[in-house]
């Protein structure tokens, strides 16, 4: 989510289309927060793993 969200932000910045660099900060966001969440090792959405 991270590597998408970067790729939809540089696209977002070189093609000047506002809804793309947009979408590449929110999924930068979530990304994020689920990548802090992981590395603490709290489960997310009720499950600790996911197969």
């Amino acid at each position: 989510m991270l590597i998408l969200g970067l790729i939809l932000l540089i696209l977002g910045f070189v093609l000047n289309v506002s809804i793309l660099w947009t979408i590449g900060i929110i999924l930068l966001l979530v990304g994020a927060v689920f990548w802090i969440l992981g590395a603490t090792g709290r489960a997310v959405g009720g499950r600790a793993h996911w197969y």
